[in-house]
């Protein structure tokens, strides 16, 4: 029986279309954190900070990944914009993450079955879960019940 093997080409360009996604999550969350006001969001400002650090180190871990797979890495930014309103800069950033959820997901597909496209598959769903986890805690937070 033969191995299922990494298709590095479709690795690279799916890792270049959730890099992208993950360009825009580093953006948003900085945006967020730094312009939401008012006494009740001040705290949930410093955790949009937090997450958008994790982003940043997660956008490092992808370019890496693409480059170690001799990619070259994406440069493009997905469509990301300022929302000073708390509630609504919530409401963008989840529908983004929820679509860069979906990016990282279908990267997971040409991963194989080697040891280094399990490597691959373990860090996409590592990011996935984390991002996940920071859309629960989003909707946690725009709850009014």
């Amino acid at each position: 029986m033969s191995e299922e093997r990494l298709d590095t080409e479709a690795a690279i360009e799916r890792l270049n279309q959730a890099l992208r996604l993950q360009y825009r999550s580093a953006l948003q969350y900085t945006l967020a954190s730094g312009s939401i006001f008012g006494l009740e969001q001040l705290a949930l400002g410093d955790r949009l900070w937090e997450f958008a650090a994790a982003e940043l180190a997660d956008t490092r871990a992808l370019v890496e990944k693409i480059a170690a797979l001799g990619g070259e890495p994406s440069t493009e930014v997905a469509t990301h914009r300022f929302v000073g309103e708390a509630e609504e800069a919530v409401e963008w950033i989840i529908e983004s993450e929820e679509e860069s959820i979906d990016a990282l997901q279908a990267a997971i597909e040409p991963t194989g079955r080697e040891g280094r496209s399990e490597a691959l598959e373990h860090l996409l769903e590592h990011i996935i879960l984390r991002k996940q986890n920071q859309v629960d805690f989003l909707s946690r937070a725009r709850r009014r019940d």
